[in-house]
């Protein structure tokens, strides 16, 4: 299910902010109609791709604030388990040193809502719950805009770790829109040059391209 073009599912949940405190009821709204939002799930805390695209957010962190981006990070382990990676050396596999928000998804309604989930839960003939995967999440990432709209999402399977530099080029490529009223054409990137949403716009872009 895509969430493009929807309003991005609302939920209130404990967290881990500052690299170490604990927060309940944090919620996406707080930023609406104040910041645009990169919230990215990712499958597991005390793993082995995960780790690299936590600490790759938080290189770039100055990137997504100066363009007045929050990024917030989720998975469906307890923030007592987040606390935990946080206070282990990244030479070590932690993530200490990470400061954005990481929400903790316990009872998997935030995965689930974002249709992010590695599994389903059904119920066997004996009345009993199962489930036919992991029930963790994708490396799923959702580009919210400042009115609380998801504008792109993109899904990876557990092994595939996302390009950062990818969600910013999407960010600059929203803002751009926002600002100039022209549409990106593909491999667009800050600073060239974008294109009239019309016939006339799409000729006159293929003739120079």
């Amino acid at each position: 299910m895509s969430l493009v073009g929807k309003k991005a599912p609302v939920f209130k949940a404990k967290a881990v902010v500052n690299g170490g405190e604990f927060v309940d009821g944090f919620s996406l709204e707080q930023y609406v109609g104040k910041k645009y939002v990169v919230f990215f799930f990712y499958p597991k805390d005390f793993t082995f791709v995960c780790p690299t695209e936590l600490h790759a957010f938080q290189e770039k962190l100055a990137e997504f604030e100066k363009r007045n981006v929050a990024v917030v990070a989720c998975s469906t382990d307890t923030e007592q388990s987040h606390w935990g990676w946080l206070q282990v050396e990244k030479a070590h596999g932690g993530i200490k040193g990470i400061t954005y928000p990481i929400v903790a998804d316990t009872t998997k309604t935030i995965t689930s809502n974002y249709d992010a989930m590695f599994g389903d839960y059904d119920v066997s003939e004996d009345g009993h719950l199962i489930a036919d995967g992991p029930m963790i999440a994708f490396r799923a990432l959702y580009l919210i805009d400042k009115e609380g709209k998801v504008r792109h999402q993109l899904v990876n399977d557990l092994p595939l770790g996302r390009n950062v530099d990818e969600a910013i080029r999407m960010v600059d490529a929203l803002q751009f829109n926002e600002e100039n009223g022209e549409v990106c054409p593909a491999n667009w990137v800050k600073g060239s040059e974008g294109m009239k949403e019309s016939h006339k716009g799409v000729a006159e872009y293929l003739a120079k391209h």
